[in-house]
């Protein structure tokens, strides 16, 4: 097979640095599944291991990207044949083997996710692992039996690209959604969503009891830092709080009042090492009951391979806004 693009990341002695390169298969991180890739997208975790900013490589070098979606080109594993529409997001992609950013990668047979009819393969790498991340969490909270009974599901960091997927996803399942942002420009948008109300944050007034007013039914929080230990005195009696974000800090100042006397619930939202079985389960709400009636209004961007650094810089100053696709192969 004659040579193809990759976006390679290195670090070594040299320092970090990552651009494009010809590649052969036979030196793509081993896997049953070659596939031809025809889209990725860029998520928060891709722009810090483009530009070197954050440690999320544990070896090099590696392709970057930590969604792709394409067709089989070729597999030893039985379940797939050629030309099969596949998918994969997180499962090591652009951690410890080649991600998305590359015209050919090579899969695991169990983490090579068949595309659900109801999906394209461009909409799969919409949603990619912001959407998968939003549906996981909505599904650990409904396990738990958050039901929109108990109230309003607050949203924060409303207008990134989890948020919105978010805003979209849970309004699609029937809850009513409260988005949390800092960005009262894009209140619009939200609402079109499905946000029934949007919530600027630097409004928020949190009294500092340990338990206050119960405001919220659950929260599904990207943010992390003040804004989440704020928001758990205002969650109802058995309510949820999914949490898969740090953009507000890794710690928190809480109580444990909300746990035992409410009974509110904190849970882990780690959406790259999820089980086979479970992500199977995701992908098929998010083909279908739970797939976002708006993800045209939420993609805002294409890419190529070409672009992702600009793409990581205008992300790492915050300047982004909704999901970007890239744009991999040819005839994507």
């Amino acid at each position: 097979m004659p040579s193809f693009r990759a976006f390679r990341i290195h670090h070594d002695d040299a320092g970090h640095r990552a651009g494009i390169e010809p590649m052969d298969t036979d030196a793509l991180t081993p896997g049953e599944v070659l596939v031809k890739v025809a889209y990725s997208s860029v998520n928060y975790k891709d722009a810090l291991a483009g530009t070197g900013k954050g440690k999320i490589l544990r070896r090099y070098p590696l392709n970057g990207g930590i969604d792709l979606a394409g067709h089989v080109a070729a597999s030893t594993d039985p379940a797939f044949k050629e030309g099969d529409a596949v998918l994969c997001t997180g499962s090591g992609l652009s951690e410890n083997r080649d991600g998305g950013y590359a015209e050919y990668a090579q899969l695991d047979a169990r983490w090579a996710i068949p595309l659900p009819g109801g999906l394209s393969l461009h909409e799969s790498m919409i949603l990619g692992t912001a959407g998968f991340t939003a549906a996981l969490a909505l599904v650990h909270m409904r396990d738990n039996r958050q039901t929109p009974a108990l109230g309003p599901i607050a949203i924060t960091g409303a207008t990134g690209g989890v948020g919105q997927l978010a805003v979209d996803i849970f309004s699609r399942a029937g809850y009513t959604v409260q988005a949390i942002s800092g960005k009262p420009e894009h209140f619009d948008h939200l609402k079109t969503l499905g946000a029934a109300e949007c919530i600027d944050r630097r409004t928020l007034a949190f009294s500092g009891k340990p338990l206050d007013s119960a405001r919220f039914g659950g929260v599904f929080d990207t943010v992390g830092g003040k804004l989440l230990a704020g928001l758990l005195p205002l969650v109802s009696a058995y309510g949820n709080v999914a949490i898969c974000g740090n953009a507000g800090g890794f710690a928190f100042d809480t109580t444990v009042m909300p746990f035992i006397i409410r009974g509110v619930n904190l849970l882990g939202v780690a959406s790259a090492g999820t089980a086979r079985v479970l992500r199977d389960r995701v992908w098929q709400h998010l083909a279908d009951d739970w797939k976002p009636q708006h993800l045209d209004r939420i993609l805002t961007h294409t890419a190529t391979l070409e672009t992702l650094p600009e793409v990581f810089a205008r992300m790492l100053a915050g300047a982004s806004f909704g999901r970007t696709v890239v744009r991999v192969g040819a005839a994507a």
